[in-house]
């Protein structure tokens, strides 16, 4: 059975093995800078740049939801998921539905009026995922993005 919880620091380790996993996945193995101190800096104290949120089966972590807070002119402050990933061995087992949904349950407790993440066009899995979810996916935008190494 699947469980969700709000992220621990003992959880880091693993959840960096899920990132590194996403890149793989991702055809950017390379890309993962960050280290298990960044994300520890980043992700616990006062000023916490990034939540977390993560999927458990008998105790172990199976999956994460990385987020954040961001500010539409539009709609006002909203939640944005960085990143939704589960282990390989636990796809279409309902972890990321079970993930996904408490971050709607979260959203929506906050009173606020919007949910936004990125999916990459060739990830089909992922697009039928959030298409089962009732998401809208616009096709429209293009990233912009500076890189400071």
């Amino acid at each position: 059975m699947v469980s969700t919880r709000k992220g621990k620091q003992k959880d880091i380790p693993k959840v960096l093995s899920l990132i590194k996993e996403l890149a793989i996945f991702e055809n950017e193995p390379d890309a993962v800078l960050i280290s298990e101190s960044d994300l520890l800096r980043d992700g616990f104290g006062e000023n916490a740049s990034f939540h977390l949120l993560v999927a458990e089966i008998e105790s172990e972590v199976v999956g994460a939801a990385i987020y954040y807070y961001c500010y539409s002119t539009w709609r006002g402050k909203y939640l944005y998921l960085e990143d939704l990933i589960v282990a390989e061995p636990y796809r279409r087992q309902g972890v990321g539905s079970q993930l996904f949904e408490k971050l709607i349950e979260l959203t929506q407790s906050q009173g606020l009026k919007q949910m936004g993440w990125q999916v990459l066009d060739w990830n089909e899995p992922a697009i039928k995922f959030y298409k089962k979810h009732n998401a809208s996916l616009d096709g429209e935008w293009t990233n912009g993005r500076l890189y400071f190494d």
